[in-house]
């Protein structure tokens, strides 16, 4: 080994220009744009340095709501087509695979309905069951919300007049002005921050509102199958989200490379996609939210959600890394993974202790 100064002095310089050189040959390569993705689809648009924001976002406010609704106004209902006291481990799996065939039979039949009427036809499925989902939904925790309130002063004769009014006429009328503004703006707006406050409302209500209704096992179950789901209609030269992708791509630009040539490239390894922006679905959100706010109803434990969603911002930071090399990847598997791995150890530890 070299202890001279001057021969550490040269081996620090090789090291330095060898380093120079892998960052020359990193920086040469050509960077190319992703697929345009209309503006209608339900993804929330970020810069990638800031991936980590709207997922905290909806882990928090889904978990708050869900909390508030099950532990505090004590609403707990437990839904799910085969009930897991009567089922047991049967129930777990077969509530998994009825919510994954829901869910790929949904997506093929859109992929139909594209093919014949065309990709706008999204737009009007989206905005209608957001209309649906949010109209239901929000008033639900309103009036857990209102309850909580009310509930905190007397039963007086002007209390429960209050609280009738505010219940029966004034909540509905409210929420239903509001998803009116939410779903026109849906449809006519044409901006990023309307439209990521629209794509994190709806996540972060639907993942509070799952995490009550259905079991927790059965969660983990539809979680997983989910996952694998996403894994076959992304990665699967025919899976609905990467022929919806390809339709898309094809209508977009004739006079781009063809997708044979963009691929070589990445091959090679003379390109790279551009992931300085990044496009979160709406799925990828609702269902992190979902595992945390469920681990929260299940543990009652801030450390064990604290943990299962570092893993799953983690896992989706990994993700992200291959998108450099891949047009397109699954958001979910990775994540899910984690989270679910990163609960059960902690259960584990924490059964030991």
């Amino acid at each position: 080994m070299p202890t001279d100064s001057k021969a550490l002095d040269l081996q620090d310089n090789s090291r330095d220009d060898s380093h120079s050189n892998l960052e020359s040959s990193e920086n040469e390569k050509e960077v190319i744009e992703k697929d345009f993705v209309p503006h209608f689809l339900p993804t929330y648009r970020i810069k990638s340095s800031f991936y980590p924001l709207p997922i905290i976002i909806a882990v928090v406010v889904a978990g708050i709501l869900a909390y508030l609704t099950f532990f505090v106004a004590d609403v707990q209902v437990e839904e799910s087509y085969f009930p897991e006291e009567e089922f047991g481990a049967l129930g777990v799996v077969l509530n998994g695979i009825v919510f994954t065939l829901i869910a790929a039979i949904s997506a093929f039949i859109m992929i139909f309905l594209i093919r014949k009427i065309g990709v706008g036809v999204i737009k009007y499925i989206f905005g209608l069951s957001f209309g649906f989902i949010s109209f239901f939904i929000t008033l639900m925790f309103l009036d857990v919300i209102i309850f909580l309130i009310f509930v905190q002063f007397p039963e007086t004769i002007l209390v429960l007049t209050l609280y009738f009014l505010f219940t029966n006429i004034y909540n509905p009328l409210f929420t239903a002005v509001f998803v009116f503004l939410l779903i026109y703006n849906y449809f006519t707006s044409k901006s990023i921050k309307t439209k990521n406050f629209i794509v994190l409302y709806i996540s972060l209500l639907v993942s509070a509102s799952m995490s009550i209704i259905l079991p927790f096992w059965s969660t983990l179950a539809i979680l997983i199958g989910i996952s694998l789901w996403d894994i076959f209609a992304v990665l699967y030269k025919r899976g609905p989200i990467k022929t919806m992708m390809d339709i898309i791509s094809n209508d977009d630009n004739e006079s781009d490379p063809s997708n044979a040539e963009v691929e070589e490239k990445i091959k090679s390894g003379e390109g790279v996609y551009d992931t300085s922006k990044l496009e979160i679905g709406i799925g990828d959100l609702a269902f992190y939210s979902l595992l945390t706010s469920s681990v929260l109803l299940f543990t009652n434990n801030i450390i064990v959600v604290i943990f299962t969603t570092v893993a799953i911002l983690i896992g989706t930071g990994i993700t992200i890394s291959g998108l450099k090399r891949n047009k397109i990847l699954p958001g979910l598997p990775i994540s899910i993974f984690m989270g679910i791995g990163t609960f059960l150890l902690c259960q584990l530890i924490i059964f030991f202790i």
